[in-house]
């Protein structure tokens, strides 16, 4: 019988200006995280990713679109930290370093 990989629960805190994410980003915890995401951005300055372990397309979805809420209201969080897929993820979605979407390609 295969044994199942435990589950990472993704956590997200806020201290001062920064919104610090730790565990896994992926479809589940974005969709559980969201909710509680949106009572933590108000006035985040830096979104620390140094404590996601991995993330995928959904979690993406996730970080632009808090990225795209804080530049709606004038401050556009900082990105600290490259969790495993960030680089890979970006580059196949045309993001850019501040995962807004880069120029198009010629």
């Amino acid at each position: 019988m295969a044994r199942a990989e435990p589950a990472t629960t993704l956590t997200a805190r806020r201290e001062g200006p920064v919104l610090r994410l730790a565990g896994i980003l992926d479809r589940a915890a974005a969709t559980t995280a969201w909710p509680s995401l949106q009572r933590l951005l108000d006035g985040a300055r830096v979104l620390d990713l140094g404590g996601v372990q991995r993330l995928d397309s959904a979690g993406l979805a996730l970080l632009a679109e808090v990225v795209a809420r804080g530049a709606a209201a004038g401050l556009a969080p900082r990105i600290d930290g490259a969790p495993a897929g960030l680089a890979e993820l970006r580059a196949a979605y045309r993001l850019d370093e501040a995962l807004a979407f880069a120029d198009p390609a010629p």
